[in-house]
């Protein structure tokens, strides 16, 4: 193989596919990234069994000429070297040419590099997915799906499935869902299908956080593939294969109470605010407890306390304030998890009693919901 390429052009390839690098492998072929040369383009590929990325850097484009294959072939190169060494080289075209046994010299300006490569015949195929089953996103709004969800993914691995998120596609509503037992966090969203479904999908949540970072940020759209047990994410000249996680996700819609003994109307920025600044105490006991109350001029109180520090307690003016007083504490850094994503200048938070689950919705539109558990605690 020997090719002469556009640095720039390859060091976002690189970027791109070095997020399904496995750093912990017991596989020396996946801790490199597999490059194969054809006369239409250059296609890198990372993997790490749970996840794979390929991207495609084509020869040309309608402004320019990225690159010459003068000889067709394939190499792995190590990981860990070849995605540092290129952001580092000094001009902006990078000679690759591949010898004897792999050994691969990699020339640009003055600076001649010479790596051992791996057998590209031990790589891991790629999957081969029908494709029936796709539905096509728009790029923002899946990164926001993942973004008001992710967070309340299980990091508790005795749990595998809950470690995901948990999606699926009814008559043109995709939906997404996250817990840990703990915490709740939704979001839908209507999207065109060509009568699509599909349920039970769980995709590791480390997994989505990856994706997002290499979603286009303009409005691009992204085709989903859904098969068996693996999804194909579809991002211009990047292919990004996800295996679903394996088991039954817990049905969590009977958890979900749909009236309310207490509704409160409240500003989310002032909300975060005083929660934000009731946290610091909370921190330092290492329980995160924030208290929320009702006052009986219609206002609510949150404070918090640390043994060693002392107290927080500040007043806030609800929007309105409906239904019965209410005593009520929670985890402070799980509702600022929930303030941060929420995209709503007002939101409604709805209680069933001091024991039972906390709702918050934004006021501004109906697709999201996230539940928080309260604290028991003895005052």
């Amino acid at each position: 193989m020997k090719l002469t390429i556009l640095r720039h052009e390859l060091n976002e390839a690189i970027q791109n596919v070095s997020k399904a690098v496995s750093s912990r492998t017991t596989i020396p072929i996946l801790s490199g990234i597999k490059i194969e040369a054809s006369f239409t383009g250059i296609t890198l590929t990372a993997s790490d069994t749970d996840i794979s990325i390929q991207s495609f850097i084509p020869i040309e484009t309608a402004e320019q000429t990225i690159a010459t294959v003068e000889r067709t072939g394939s190499v792995v190169l190590p990981a860990k070297f070849f995605v540092e060494m290129v952001k580092k080289l000094p001009h902006e075209e990078v000679h690759i040419d591949v010898g004897d046994r792999f050994q691969t010299m990699i020339r640009s300006g003055s600076t001649d590099i010479q790596l051992a490569g791996l057998d590209p015949e031990e790589f891991p195929v790629l999957p081969t997915l029908s494709e029936d089953q796709t539905v096509s996103v728009p790029g923002d709004l899946l990164r926001d799906m993942i973004r008001q969800t992710v967070f309340s993914v299980s990091t508790n691995e005795a749990s595998p499935i809950l470690t995901g998120v948990l999606w699926s596609l009814n008559e043109g509503t995709f939906k997404f869902v996250a817990t840990d037992r703990h915490r709740l966090a939704s979001r839908t969203a209507q999207v065109e299908t060509q009568d699509v479904r599909f349920s039970n999908v769980v995709i590791s949540g480390k997994t989505l956080s990856e994706l997002a970072k290499i979603v286009p940020d303009q409005n691009a759209m992204v085709d989903i593939v859904v098969a068996d047990n693996q999804v194909l994410f579809k991002l211009g000249n990047v292919l990004f294969f996800s295996r679903m996680l394996d088991g039954t996700y817990p049905d969590t819609s009977k958890i979900i109470p749909q009236t309310f003994k207490t509704e409160l109307v409240l500003n989310t920025r002032m909300l975060s605010d005083a929660i934000d600044r009731a946290y610091l105490l909370s921190r330092e006991e290492k329980t995160n407890i924030v208290r929320l109350s009702t006052l009986e001029n219609g206002d609510i109180e949150i404070s918090s306390s640390s043994s060693e520090i002392g107290r927080v307690k500040e007043e806030l003016d609800s929007v309105r304030w409906s239904g019965e007083p209410l005593k009520i504490a929670f985890n402070s850094k799980y509702m600022l998890d929930v303030l941060k994503v929420v995209d709503s200048e007002e939101l409604f938070i709805g209680f069933t009693g001091a024991m039972s689950p906390i709702i918050i919705k934004p006021r501004d539109f109906d697709h999201s919901l996230h539940l928080i558990l309260p604290y028991r605690t003895t005052n």
